[in-house]
């Protein structure tokens, strides 16, 4: 698949209007696997991802990987920020302070999600800033210098996506995670027509900041363990201090994966909002396939699934192809809550 985003941020170094040194230090923020990279080969790259979909492509194209790094002093850092605001200037202020002085930070954004105001952040931090449109993207590039970085801003962005207590201090989340600072409304409509007789060993697949699993812990007594699917590590992370309230009571485990490539188990029930972004605006409707595919092979025989999604999306075949029995338990609000059973004699 194309990344004209990607592409576009590879352009200041291949077309030599950012020279970098022989076998450079390269830090790539919130990176993505694409031919495009192929451009960096002779220097020495480092991708920070916390996605674990973008993560595995990476690994498995041969890059190192970690979910947040502690090297400094690169050559130059690139960076792909995303369309929240806190988030993406944290992420340029981040950039600023893993080059070396003198280095370059190049960030590049689509049209239509942030470019322009991405180009005047970063006139704003570092004191200027080179620019070159295509593909539709804005690609934006300068050197940290300390004479003209904006060092007040530098530590104040730094801290714009801190976790922080939200919903009068009831949760801790963070920008840049889904809903961070709302219950989202599938998610409290799902969680309303959750039984209190569910038991045994369940897991939440995409759990976010933890609203959900909190709310089967709470409601329903008997629920023994709880396994936290999530492919956004930032949110795990919240997750398990939201959860924190059951530790030594619970069984408790973070998993940080791709669902759509399959869950563990056996599960007596599972409950999901799964995601239909995964970047950019369209609806992804095969990502929750993969869940429900991923929920059916991960159920015990009998086991059910609790799921939430928009209404317009086209999940119903794919819930009558992998499980014997499905019912639809609420349609409200432009949303569906749907719960599926796994035959008996199923594997």
């Amino acid at each position: 698949m194309s990344d004209p985003a990607l592409e576009t941020l590879i352009l200041p170094i291949s077309s030599g209007d950012v020279e970098l040194p022989e076998a450079a230090r390269l830090l790539m923020l919130r990176a993505r696997a694409g031919r495009p990279l192929n451009e960096l080969n002779g220097h020495s790259l480092l991708c920070e991802q916390s996605f674990a979909p973008d993560r595995d492509a990476l690994q498995k194209a041969g890059y190192k990987v970690e979910a947040e790094t502690e090297e400094k002093d690169f050559d130059a850092v690139l960076v792909l920020p995303g369309r929240q605001r806190q988030e993406a200037r944290a992420l340029l202020a981040r950039a600023a302070s893993k080059v070396k002085a003198g280095g370059f930070v190049i960030a590049c954004a689509p049209n239509t999600e942030g470019a322009k105001t991405l180009e005047q952040d970063f006139a704003a931090l570092l004191g200027s800033a080179d620019k070159l449109s295509k593909n539709k993207c804005r690609v934006v590039w300068g050197q940290v210098e300390p004479d003209t970085l904006d060092a007040a801003l530098l530590k104040d962005w730094q801290e714009l996506d801190s976790p922080r207590p939200v919903l009068d201090g009831a949760y801790v989340s963070r920008p840049g995670v889904f809903a961070w600072d709302r219950i989202d409304p599938a998610s409290k409509l799902l969680a309303n027509h959750l039984p209190d007789t569910l038991s045994g060993r369940g897991a939440d697949l995409g759990s976010g900041f933890g609203f959900l699993s909190r709310m089967v812990l709470e409601k329903a007594p008997k629920v023994a363990a709880m396994d936290l699917y999530e492919a956004e590590k930032r949110a795990l992370d919240l997750a398990e201090e939201n959860l924190s309230g059951f530790k030594g009571k619970k069984a408790l485990t973070g998993i940080w994966s791709d669902v759509t490539k399959g869950i563990e188990g056996p599960y007596d029930f599972l409950v999901s909002n799964p995601p239909f972004h995964q970047s950019g605006k369209a609806d992804r409707a095969d990502v929750g396939q993969g869940f429900i595919r991923a929920a059916a092979q991960g159920l015990r025989s009998g086991g059910v699934f609790y799921l939430v999604a928009n209404r317009h999306l086209p999940y119903e075949r794919t819930l009558g192809d992998v499980f014997d029995r499905v019912e639809m338990l609420a349609d409200e609000g432009g949303y569906k809550v749907i719960k599926a059973t796994k035959g008996k004699g199923a594997r």
